[in-house]
């Protein structure tokens, strides 16, 4: 049987992905995303976004637009993810995918992303969804009246406290430094006027643990102090989704992907991108250029 060859391969279905869809769709080009089991990536999980220009909504709501955008100039965008790609731009690119299928194409854009990373302590593997949680958006809604905790500093973790104070009784931001130095000041600012919104500066977990004959948490800091919890929401960074890619492909320190060191006829886009600020905005620039870069890529090689 014969294999569909496409123009362009995405990988990626978040605002990078979406934005060089549209992009490549209406270059004429037969266009293809393979956008994973959830639409939009961690702009998907955004409640209330309101640092994109233009868009008044939730983060969801805006990938659902650039999906039926992108699809208006002919790119097709199915809920595949890839599990190894092989071969190159001479012989086209061969992607296989975890919906049993295989796709081939004459250039490849990544545009997969990056997922929180994992806390590393004593017990929270194993409470994973039994009360420890990386989404506040997605379980945010079972802690309704409740007392919960949020680890981390940056904008993630703030924003992520900040919706959860709509919706807990009270919330503990627990900080391993002494200010939130890394977040935005509108968030600083929000913060610090919610008075259900207790911080905990200097303060790191050494280990999580279920309550016996109860859905409460116990979370040892430290210093030996233990904080009983509802709910230990984490938001300590991302790491780049980058897993289906061979060793050989160059990396950054942070496991991001490096556009000047990729093979030829495969390009970049989003937070799997090195050097990249981790915004909406940001990614929409780079889907653009990856986009752009592949068209010019393959005008020349016809």
């Amino acid at each position: 049987m014969d294999i569909e060859m496409y123009d362009v391969i995405i990988l990626g279905s978040g605002p990078a992905g979406l934005t060089a869809a549209l992009y490549a769709g209406r270059a004429n080009k037969k266009t293809i995303v393979l956008g994973g089991q959830t639409l939009g990536g961690q702009m998907a999980q955004i409640a209330k976004l309101e640092n994109y220009p233009g868009w008044s909504g939730d983060g969801l709501g805006l990938a659902e637009f650039m999906k039926k955008q992108a699809e208006s100039f002919g790119a097709k965008i199915i809920c595949a993810s890839a599990t190894s790609v092989d071969g190159d731009a001479e012989s086209g690119f061969n992607i296989a995918a975890d919906d049993g299928k295989r796709y081939v194409g004459k250039t490849v854009i990544f545009a997969t992303g990056a997922s929180p990373r994992k806390l590393e302590i004593e017990g929270a593997r194993e409470l994973m969804g039994r009360g420890v949680s990386y989404c506040a958006t997605c379980d945010g809604f079972f802690y309704y009246g409740k007392d919960v905790m949020v680890m981390g500093g940056g904008n993630a973790a703030l924003n992520d406290a900040l919706y959860l104070a709509d919706i807990a009784r009270s919330v503990k931001i627990v900080y391993r430094r002494g200010a939130f130095t890394r977040a935005e000041e509108v968030l600083r600012n929000r913060i610090a006027e919610r008075k259900n919104i207790e911080c905990l500066f200097n303060t790191d977990l050494k280990k999580v643990a279920a309550v016996p004959d109860s859905d409460k948490l116990v979370v040892t800091t430290m210093d030996d102090q233990e904080i009983e919890t509802d709910g230990l929401f984490v938001a300590i960074g991302h790491e780049a989704n980058t897993d289906y890619l061979d060793e050989g492909v160059v990396r950054d320190d942070m496991g991001r992907l490096i556009p000047g060191k990729l093979p030829a006829g495969t390009f970049v886009a989003g937070d799997v991108r090195s050097s990249i600020k981790m915004q909406i905005a940001t990614a929409v620039g780079t889907g653009c250029t990856a986009a752009m870069d592949a068209i010019a890529y393959l005008n020349s090689h016809e």
